[in-house]
C-alpha cells in the first residue's frame, strides 16, 4: 500500500493541487509527492517509511541538516517562554545585530515572515526612498509572488514586462521591466531609456529558479556602474544564498571579484530563519528611515521577529560562523557534483554543474546557461526520468528541471559516494 498515494488523494480533495506550494505537486516530473514524515540529519522518511538523502533541505534553511542539536535546544526553551507576543523582544535586535555584523553593506534591517514578504517591501522602500516607479528584474529570477514581481520578458527590447499570473492587473506591472539575465547590452539600453524614473533593479546573484545560474562579474559590474549613475539602488535577493553560499552571503563573493563592490539593499531569508518562517530586508540607514514609524512607507506584520523563529536564527548562526565550517560545506558540494559529473561522462550523458557554499545546480547540457532561454534548452524528459530514477534509489533531488540544490554540513561522504553510485546507475540507463 503507497502511503504517499493515500495521502496525496486526500490532500487534492482539500488543499488546491494537493499542495500548499505548487513546486511540490511533481507536475513537473510526474509520479506522486514524498509526504514527509519525519526527517533528521541529512535524511528524511516518507509516508511509505523509506529513507532518502535530502538534497533540498526546505529549499535551504537546512544549512546544518535536520534536527541539529543545538538548534532544536534554542528552539524548545524559546517555545517554553511563549510562542508569539506580538512586541518586541531581545532576541530579534540580537538577530538584527548577527546579520548587520556579516553583512557590512547593511546598517539596519527589518525582520519579517516570508521572502515574498522581504521581497514586496523592498520593491515598496525602493520606490518610496527615490521617489520613482519603475523598478528592473530579470527573466528567471524570483522574488517571492508579489504581483508586482509575477511578470515575464515583454516583446521587444527593454520593454515593461507582462504578467506571468492569472490574478495580475497588466496595470500593476506596467512599471516592471523585465530583462534578460547576463545581458550587458540589454542593460544599458533599459537604463539608457528608463534611467531617469528606476527605483531598483533586484536581482538574485545566484539565480536559484532558473536551476543554478551565476550573474557574470562584468554583468554585475554594469549593474553597480549604472544604479550608481542613475540614482537607483541595487537590491540583492539573497533569499537563497544569504548565508547558504558563504559567510558574507553572495555578495561577499562578489566582493572579492569587483574592489569596494556592495549592494544598497539586501532581502534575506531561509537560513537566518533556520527553517523557521523568518525574513528581512535591510539597507543603509538612510534608506530604512524612510520606513514606519520613522517614514512615510508603511510595512507591518504580527509574527514579524516572531520569539521562536529567532531562536533558531540564532542558533543556526551561531553554528555556521565556526571556523572551517565553510570550507568544509564547501568541499562536500564540490564533491558531489564533481561526482555526478564523472558519472554523466562515463554513461555519455551531456552534464554540466556548478556550485557555491552549499548550494549547486547541473543542466543535462554540454555548458553551463547564462539565461533562462538557456536553460530552457535543457533536456526535460531525460532529466524527469534521472529524477525518478534517484528517487528509486532514496535519493531526492528537487522535483523540477528548474531548482537548485543544497548539500548540509548533515551530509557526509558516504552520503555523497551512495548518491554517485546511484547517478552511476541511473545515468547508464538513459
Amino acid at each position: 500500500m503507497d502511503h504517499n498515494q493515500q495521502l496525496f488523494e486526500r490532500a487534492q480533495k482539500v488543499i488546491p493541487g494537493g499542495v500548499n506550494s505548487p513546486v511540490r505537486a511533481f507536475r513537473a516530473v510526474g509520479g506522486t509527492p514524498r509526504f514527509v514524515q519525519r526527517a533528521q540529519g541529512a535524511y528524511f522518511w516518507d509516508a511509505n517509511g523509506k529513507k532518502h538523502i535530502d538534497y533540498i533541505g526546505s529549499w535551504g534553511p537546512m544549512i546544518l541538516g535536520h534536527g541539529h542539536p543545538a538548534v532544536l535546544e534554542a528552539v524548545q526553551k524559546a517555545a517554553l517562554d511563549g510562542f508569539s507576543f506580538g512586541a518586541p523582544t531581545e532576541r530579534e535586535v540580537e538577530l538584527a545585530e548577527a546579520i548587520l555584523e556579516l553583512v557590512p553593506s547593511i546598517d539596519m534591517v527589518r525582520l519579517v515572515s516570508s521572502g515574498t514578504e522581504a521581497g514586496m517591501s523592498t520593491i515598496r522602500l525602493a520606490r518610496g526612498a527615490t521617489g520613482r516607479k519603475t523598478i528592473i528584474k530579470f527573466e528567471g529570477c524570483y522574488h517571492g509572488h508579489a504581483d508586482a514581481l509575477l511578470v515575464k520578458a515583454g516583446s521587444g527590447l527593454a520593454t515593461f514586462g507582462n504578467p506571468t499570473s492569472a490574478g495580475v492587473p497588466p496595470e500593476v506591472v506596467q512599471h516592471t521591466l523585465v530583462l534578460e539575465y547576463n545581458n550587458v547590452e540589454q542593460l544599458e539600453a533599459a537604463f539608457a531609456q528608463h534611467g531617469a524614473d528606476i527605483a531598483c533593479l533586484m536581482i538574485e546573484p545566484i539565480a536559484g529558479n532558473m536551476n543554478f545560474v551565476r550573474a557574470s562579474v562584468p554583468f554585475m559590474k554594469r549593474c553597480r556602474e549604472l544604479c550608481t549613475q542613475h540614482g537607483a539602488l541595487l537590491a540583492f535577493d539573497e533569499v537563497m544564498t544569504g548565508f547558504r553560499v558563504a559567510l558574507g552571503s553572495a555578495q561577499s563573493v562578489y566582493a572579492q571579484l569587483i574592489p569596494g563592490f556592495e549592494p544598497d539593499m539586501t532581502v534575506m531569508g531561509k537560513v537566518i530563519g533556520g527553517g523557521m518562517p523568518l525574513a528581512a530586508f535591510g539597507a543603509k540607514r538612510a534608506v530604512m528611515e524612510h520606513l514606519a514609524p520613522l517614514g512615510g512607507v508603511y510595512q507591518a506584520g504580527t509574527l514579524s521577529g516572531n520569539p521562536v523563529a529567532t531562536a533558531c536564527g540564532l542558533a543556526t548562526l551561531r553554528e555556521i560562523r565556526k571556523p572551517g565550517f565553510f570550507e568544509a560545506l564547501s568541499a562536500r558540494t564540490q564533491s558531489l557534483v564533481a561526482g555526478l559529473a564523472a558519472a554523466a561522462n562515463e554513461a555519455g550523458v551531456p552534464f554540466r554543474g556548478d556550485s557555491q557554499g552549499g548550494m549547486f545546480g547541473f543542466f543535462l547540457l554540454d555548458h553551463l546557461p547564462q539565461n533562462y532561454a538557456a536553460v530552457m534548452k535543457t533536456d526535460g524528459p531525460r532529466f524527469n526520468r534521472f529524477f525518478h530514477g534517484m528517487l528509486n534509489r532514496g535519493v531526492y533531488f528537487a522535483p523540477a528541471l528548474y531548482e537548485a540544490g543544497f548539500v548540509s554540513a548533515a551530509h557526509t561522504e558516504a552520503d555523497v559516494a551512495e548518491t554517485v553510485a546511484a547517478a552511476k546507475e541511473v545515468f547508464a540507463s538513459l
